[in-house]
């Protein structure tokens, strides 16, 4: 992805803060074209559920632009910077599952792979 869509999404969580925010990434062929920002529907610290409208309006344009769900993110403001028990269990679409956690340097992210109950690093690329 490029660094202004890697800043699109750090700056869509540190927004949504002290709740956690939600959106997709879409593109082809493994490249990052469009960064979806998301309402969290579950209003939440602590969890997140895609607004039903946002997402639905969403996989329409996916699929209207050819394009390719590659990413679901989502912050955990106060919490790991691994998926939690919950997003592991929910956890519904075969893609890169990105959570955004703050430290004291501020927001990072990490990419993970989460399939059968369990989450395995993948390395995410954010190109100058």
């Amino acid at each position: 992805m490029t660094r202004g869509q890697w800043e699109a999404m750090r700056a869509h969580v540190e927004a949504a803060a002290p709740l956690e925010a939600c959106g997709l990434l879409a593109g082809r062929e493994g490249r990052v074209e469009v960064v979806l920002e998301m309402r969290n529907a579950a209003e939440s610290a602590t969890r997140f559920r895609l607004d039903p409208r946002d997402q639905l309006l969403a996989f329409d344009r996916i699929e209207t632009e050819g394009l390719q769900l590659l990413a679901i993110f989502h912050s955990h403001a106060a919490g790991p910077a691994t998926p939690s028990a919950t997003d592991i269990a929910e956890a519904a679409y075969e893609v890169v599952h990105i959570i955004w956690s703050q430290n004291d340097e501020g927001w990072k992210a990490r990419g993970f792979h989460i399939a059968n109950g369990l989450a395995v690093d993948v390395p995410l690329r954010v190109d100058p």
